[in-house]
């Protein structure tokens, strides 16, 4: 059907070029959140990753739009290039004219323009996208990049790698350590739910011209392509774009609704083949800075999966102080994830300043005992995964508290008197 016929004065659904509106929806909203959160990180990284058709390239540039004009920032299709063709479209993006130039002398006015940048007004950034795509020498000029520093501070690029599949098993590799101890978020696209979607088509309807869109899409119908989308964004465009061009009378009916494969979220692991497992290597694990009244007292890195601290000098983070329990508080490790339990301690436990029973410890968390802070690092950990959710194994949190228990035991039992003849007996 004609465009004209449904009252509309341009394609509501175009599947190249700018659309005539940008919707926002939860994932895209949380999305752009992250960003922002790198662009203000003095290390900032993240990876951004959804399967086709999720709303990668559209949320970079609603993002990029509603930078500041005088904030340098290059986007680049990282698809089969190599050192010298990255670091040449990186400077082209710039504004600078390259002309014949070797890989050391590109990276040399790179280094140049990022430093320069850095000191004199903000850490530019640089997003690639298609990254699984990049020659494995291009991945490693990024790193060489990740490691310029100002002042010895601050990271002077900011990095977001894009991808139409999970990162991790790429930023898992000893060579990519330099940008993988920077990431602050992992960001996976999510659907949208079916009020989202509605919402989508309808405002997109209406700034392509329709004056009433459940005229052309009845809710029902709006129910039927979030089913066959997904909820993914760019396969809702298209299922509508082909629902308009097969009706011939308005509304569209439930039956002109094409049901295509869809694709699988990117929060699942995705095996690479070019990955070779003996050089993938875990996440670092976490660390826990203690401190009080702002000098540092440990630096500890949390190697099992549990941690106690109290006052006692049987925990793993034994803190002499009045106001801190004998055993304060529990920390868990289950995969990526660590989870904080107070222990019933007399004065509270605190994270970022709000008391807390139970807490999904996140990276840059402030853990606060008394007048003792620790500040949990972990860049993997970038999301409240609730703890009754598949991440946490109820069993390891039972068998960690069963330990606990059996301490409490044995250092019951080291107050009690020993046993001696010269005592009475009863």
């Amino acid at each position: 059907m004609e465009l004209g016929a449904v009252g509309l004065s341009e394609q509501p659904f175009p599947t190249h070029g700018k659309p005539p509106a940008i919707i926002a929806y939860a994932s895209k909203i949380a999305a752009i959140e992250s960003l922002n959160n790198v662009k203000t990180h003095l290390n900032g990284a993240a990876l951004l990753q959804g399967p086709s058709l999720s709303g990668k390239s559209t949320l970079i540039r609603s993002f990029v739009e509603a930078l500041p004009e005088d904030f340098a920032v290059a986007v680049i299709d990282g698809k089969g290039l190599n050192t010298t063709n990255l670091l040449a479209s990186v400077l082209r993006q710039f504004g600078y004219d390259i002309g014949q130039s070797s890989a050391n002398e590109l990276l040399g006015l790179v280094r140049m323009f990022v430093l320069q940048q850095a000191t004199s007004n903000a850490a530019p950034m640089l997003i690639i996208e298609n990254t699984h795509e990049l020659n494995p020498s291009a991945l490693r000029a990024l790193c060489e990049l990740a490691e310029l520093k100002v002042r010895h501070t601050s990271s002077a690029m900011k990095l977001v790698l894009v991808s139409d599949r999970s990162l991790q098993s790429i930023i898992a590799t000893k060579a990519m350590t330099p940008i993988a101890k920077r990431i602050i978020h992992d960001l996976h696209l999510r659907p949208m739910n079916a009020e989202e979607t509605r919402h989508y088509l309808y405002s997109k309807l209406q700034a392509a011209g329709s004056d009433d869109p459940e005229l052309i899409f009845p809710q029902e119908v709006c129910q039927e392509i979030w089913r066959a989308s997904g909820g993914w964004p760019g396969i809702a465009d298209r299922v509508a774009l082909l629902a308009l061009a097969q009706t011939n009378a308005l509304p569209v009916a439930v039956t002109n609704i094409e049901h295509p494969a869809l694709p699988a979220g990117t929060w699942a692991d995705c095996s690479d083949s070019e990955i070779k497992p003996e050089n993938i290597v875990p996440p670092a694990p976490p660390r826990l800075v203690l401190s009080n009244s702002g000098s540092v007292i440990s630096d500890l890195t949390m190697e099992k999966t549990q941690a106690l601290i109290g006052r006692s000098v049987h925990n793993d983070i034994s803190i002499p102080n009045r106001f801190v329990s004998r055993h304060h508080v529990l920390l868990v490790r289950d995969g990526t994830s660590t989870l904080l339990m107070d222990l019933n301690s007399t004065n509270g436990t605190f994270v970022n300043s709000n008391r807390v029973s139970n807490h999904v410890l996140i990276h840059d968390d402030v853990i606060t005992l008394g007048d003792h802070r620790i500040k949990f690092y972990d860049p993997c950990a970038t999301a409240h995964i609730q703890p009754d959710g598949e991440d946490f194994a109820d069993t390891a949190i039972m068998k960690t508290l069963e330990d606990m228990r059996n301490l409490l035991a044995r250092e019951n039992a080291e107050l009690l008197p020993t046993a001696s003849e010269n005592l009475p007996t009863i």
